[in-house]
């Protein structure tokens, strides 16, 4: 005890660091864990019939997700980084940020359901199964919806301890859900069923926690929802894109593809559960924080690429350990899976580098640092064409998941050049420079 009082004494922005980084990482490991558990098990008692139509509808979850949201979420944690002090401000920046999200989300569904009703007629699944499955999705996605807003407040506030061990309750709550009901009951519709249900439980909380940091009561504001708008003009471009682009791998699988292959590629996509892991704590300790940082044009820049490089040496064990022991893997999937080993590699190198650009993304909008959304997706759809028509082979599982790895590639290198341009040339910064702390 008194080594850790002294170490705190001698470097207390590192021990406060550790011991942030402890307890998230602990309460993640939990929670991904429980997750992990609860995929597993779905993945091993689902036919594989059922479990390819849980992916679909899994992926399309995504898609509707992000439609729903269109850039509201990163507009409400801008502008609530700048008022997060003021209850009051707070309130209406999120009373404005979820009447948004409600109206994004019935264009979201209008869009998105039609779209997955025809993939899973594609499969040959029976017309009213697919309707079953489709008002089972419905509400969890509601849930999934509501849920990211209502962590922007413990977000901002650094509320760590009360936010992870809510997040710990809802994977807790879905396990004890999803195990007795989808044993009994193996289909997907049940699976997905019960994710909404354990959400709904932890939205509770949420707003319960943030009760007293922001005003929940207060009208939706239409300064605000100016400024939440202008940054969904210069996002919302990019989120259909990623709709289309994030998703084609399992898309591409649904139309060229079996109900075996969409299957195989949800079931070695459940082992990246550990990069779960690492973009949970980006986002609730270090992108909140790299949001408050003060507008010094060294400062910024630095800590964008000290965090990327972080990400990406945990990112360069992973793919080694996937490497070296593929059949370990593999075990925890079941036999059906057992024959996986280049898919699985390829798997893990798409995701880390997926996570990557995704990490950069989310630290350069944290910070109102957008990229052309129209310049982006002409550069990407190109790259994306020429990769199609001429490098990957889209029939197969491989081809289509090296095709994810290109893009990924892309993307990343786009996202890179995009923030040193905005940040060293467009912006202009206080010339009052401080030493970085």
């Amino acid at each position: 005890m008194q080594r850790l009082d002294k170490l705190a004494a001698a470097s207390p922005r590192l021990f406060k660091w550790g011991k942030l980084l402890g307890v998230t990482g602990g309460a993640q490991l939990l929670i991904q864990a429980t997750g992990f558990i609860c995929g597993i098990f779905i993945i091993r008692i689902l036919s594989s019939e059922q479990y390819a139509y849980y992916t679909l509808a899994n992926t399309m979850l995504g898609t509707m997700t992000v439609l729903a949201d269109g850039g509201i979420s990163t507009g409400v944690m801008s502008l609530g980084g700048k008022k997060w002090k003021s209850r009051e401000e707070l309130g209406k920046i999120l009373a404005t940020g979820m009447h948004m999200r409600r109206q994004f989300a019935i264009g979201s569904l209008l869009v998105s359901l039609p779209i997955l009703f025809f993939l899973l007629q594609q499969q040959g699944m029976i017309w009213w199964h697919s309707v079953l499955l489709i008002l089972c999705l419905t509400p969890t996605f509601w849930a999934a919806l509501s849920g990211s807003l209502l962590q922007v407040v413990p977000k901002l506030h650094q509320d760590v301890n009360d936010l992870l061990k809510i997040n710990v309750g809802i994977n807790i709550s879905r396990v004890l859900l999803t195990i007795p009901f989808v044993f009994f009951f193996p289909f997907a519709g049940i699976a997905i069923l019960a994710t909404g249900a354990s959400q709904v439980m932890g939205n509770l909380q949420l707003r319960k926690l943030s009760l007293s940091k922001a005003d929940w009561k207060a009208d939706s504001d239409p300064g605000y929802r100016a400024q939440i708008m202008g940054t969904v003009k210069r996002i919302l471009p990019g989120s259909i894109y990623y709709c289309i682009s994030g998703q084609i791998t399992v898309w591409l699988v649904a139309i060229f593809g079996s109900t075996e292959s969409i299957a195989n590629l949800g079931a070695i996509g459940r082992l990246m559960v550990i990069l779960t892991l690492v973009k949970m704590v980006v986002d609730t300790l270090i992108t909140p924080r790299y949001a408050r940082l003060a507008s010094k044009k060294r400062l910024v820049i630095s800590r964008f690429f000290q965090i990327l490089a972080l990400v990406a040496i945990l990112c360069s064990v992973i793919v080694g350990g996937v490497y070296l022991f593929p059949d370990e893997f593999l075990w925890i999937l079941g036999d059906k899976y057992a024959d996986l080993e280049y898919e699985v590699f390829l798997m893990t190198i798409s995701s880390c580098l997926s996570l990557l650009s995704g990490t950069a993304h989310n630290l350069s909008t944290s910070r109102g640092v957008i990229p052309n959304p129209y310049l982006f997706i002409g550069t990407t759809i190109a790259s994306q064409v020429i990769l199609l028509a001429f490098v990957v082979d889209y029939s197969s599982l491989a081809g289509v998941i090296m095709f994810s790895i290109y893009g990924s590639l892309i993307n990343l290198a786009y996202r890179f050049i995009d923030f040193l341009y905005r940040t060293l040339v467009k912006i202009e910064w206080s010339t009052d420079e401080q030493p970085l702390p």
